[in-house]
């Protein structure tokens, strides 16, 4: 497991801010251009190695780089990379583009099918992998493990290839074909330049607090793109990027030790500690109230409206709550960044209590990862932020569809014109297939998808996350997912969250047996969750009946994409019946 990071001593000058700081025009130059500029600075950090010097990570990169030249990797040629998030990874990424290759990730966790539609459909020549048991799974691609590229510069080309590769790349040209993981159909490839990953970078340097001696936390996966954003800005200001050790199940444990100062995550994580910690309380006589109390008081303080008469309060919680929650998370958190899912309003509550700012943000794979952020100093919970710097965002006037343009946005789908059609505009407008809405001063939030709208056998037009997210608000709920298209009404498939479930069992000492979602017990507190939804809905988008299913949703049934996304037709295909029964 990776340890804490050391303070860095008598170390290059941090330099510029980073609004200042130049970078190389197309990535292919950036470990040049990091090696330079930060040297002997810690770069990376895994189990058992590092710390990785900014200086050795960029010879890391020449040597493989070099290698892949000599086994035949020429400019524009699409090389995959599988594998888990690892160091690994990080070296074949800026491998592959510092010589001009094309990106190609693919998800450890996507069916073999997917696999192989990926890898065909990009037109992938090799395939970097993380074992042998990965790179059965490719077919006849060729393949190299991550443990032989340390042994390809032996017979490698020269440095100076390697150098007039990397100074050829233009910003026009092709970095990555990331696939989209889909809710319908197969997977789409997303054409981003090294231009696009640029202005993402450019406008992250404004929006994003960071410099030498900080650490970001990574166990996101890096075949997404946000992961892979993380790591180009941790390396942009001279950060460390330290890499969990292969097991989600040790994440919070690794947090305490590694004590990092950024943390990029999905929901999951803060809602689990918020779920945890709250289970805690209420498992105390007048726990739940008391918690609540330190939950109102730490928000009035964290907002600065901390009245005299609740002082004594928030110093009792300081040492009792917050400063654990703020322990569990290393200590030294001040930029936690959540995207891809709505998180609840009361974690964020709970977390900006403890101390813990969480900023919220939005984008998608067609607009380089990012369109909105929340971030320090322009905040607004609830909504998903302003616009990210070079982005403009419009709501469309006919139907709400939220559209962004800017240096960011892709310029298109890999071998799908008609796809391109349909997403960008002539005036280079990205539809994103969202609803939304912006306030007075900048803020968007998004209210649902396009394509997902349900409309009832009366012509209401309704939208299912709205009612999914606030179901899924229970920390007994994991997935929600609303029918009633062409009926004359809406109904909910829903699943557990079984370690919750598990805990209130045991507190209350009930036996929900191998079938919780049965016993009635457990449909109390579903029923719960839905009428604490139904309260915030509008009459029309009210749940009036649900099904708890004896089983989670889950990328191997295929009713989520590799990103934890719900494939909405694919689950009302396979519960067909138990919707039926909900009519009846």
């Amino acid at each position: 497991m990776p340890g804490p990071s050391p303070a860095p001593g008598p170390s290059p000058a941090p330099g510029p801010s980073p609004a200042q700081r130049p970078r190389p025009a197309a990535l292919a130059g950036f470990t040049e251009w990091a090696g330079e500029r930060y040297g002997d600075l810690p770069a990376l950090r895994a189990k058992g190695v590092g710390p990785v010097s900014y200086a050795r990570f960029r010879d890391r990169v020449r040597d493989i780089g070099r290698g892949l030249i000599a086994a035949g990797v020429a400019p524009g040629d699409r090389v995959g990379i599988l594998g888990e998030t690892c160091i690994d990874w990080t070296y074949a990424h800026f491998a592959v583009l510092a010589v001009g290759g094309v990106v190609v990730p693919v998800y450890p966790t996507a069916g073999d099918d997917e696999v192989a539609w990926v890898l065909g459909d990009s037109g992938t020549s090799l395939v970097l992998c993380e074992s042998a048991g990965q790179a059965k799974r490719v077919g006849a691609t060729a393949t190299l493990l991550f443990g032989e590229l340390a042994g390809l510069p032996a017979a490698g080309a020269g440095l100076g290839d390697f150098l007039a590769r990397t100074d050829a790349v233009r910003p026009e040209d092709l970095a990555s074909l990331v696939y989209t993981s889909g809710t319908t159909g197969p997977p789409k490839g997303c054409r981003l330049t090294h231009g696009n990953f640029g202005a993402v970078l450019d406008g992250g340097a404004e929006m994003i607090e960071g410099g030498p001696g900080d650490v970001t936390y990574l166990y996101l996966p890096l075949a997404h793109l946000l992961a892979q954003l993380i790591q180009f800005n941790t390396l942009m200001f001279g950060g460390e990027l330290c890499y969990f050790g292969g097991r989600v199940e040790d994440v919070v444990a690794e947090l305490a030790e590694v004590r990092p100062t950024h943390l990029p995550s999905v929901p999951r994580l803060f809602e689990k500690v918020h779920a945890i910690v709250l289970g805690l309380a209420e498992a105390q006589e007048g726990g739940k109230e008391r918690f609540e109390e330190a939950v109102r008081v730490g928000v009035l303080a964290a907002e600065g409206r901390l009245p005299e008469e609740d002082r004594a309060v928030w110093e009792a919680a300081e040492e009792s709550l917050y400063g654990l929650v703020r322990a569990a998370f290393g200590g030294r958190v001040r930029w936690a960044l959540t995207g891809a899912a709505p998180i609840p309003p009361q974690t964020l509550d709970f977390l900006r209590a403890c101390g813990i700012p969480v900023y919220e943000g939005y984008g998608m794979t067609e607009s380089g990862g990012v369109i909105s952020l929340n971030r320090p100093g322009a905040v607004r919970y609830g909504s998903v932020g302003r616009a990210y710097p070079g982005c403009e965002i419009r709501i469309a006037e006919e139907d709400g569809e939220v559209l962004a343009r800017g240096g960011m946005v892709f310029p298109g789908y890999y071998g799908n014109d008609t796809a391109t059609r349909e997403t960008l505009d002539d005036e280079g407008w990205l539809h994103t297939g969202d609803l939304g809405a912006l306030d007075a001063d900048g803020y968007l939030t998004i209210t649902g998808r396009k394509k997902d709208l349900v409309i009832t056998s009366s012509g209401k037009n309704l939208t299912p996350s709205l009612a999914e997210h606030a179901i899924q608000r229970s920390r007994y709920v994991s997935y929600a997912v609303m029918a009633g298209d062409r009926r004359p009404h809406p109904v909910a498939l829903i699943t557990l969250e079984a370690e919750e479930i598990a805990a209130w069992a045991a507190r209350e000492g009930h036996d929900p047996g191998e079938r919780p979602g049965r016993h009635p017990a457990v449909r109390e507190l579903v029923r719960e969750a839905v009428e604490a939804a139904n309260a915030g809905l509008s009459r029309p988008a009210r749940i009036r009946a649900f099904a708890v299913l004896d089983e989670d949703l889950s990328i191997a049934d295929g009713t989520l994409t590799p990103t934890l996304k719900v494939r909405r037709k694919a689950v009302l295909e396979r519960y067909a019946a138990e919707i039926e029964e909900l009519y009846r």
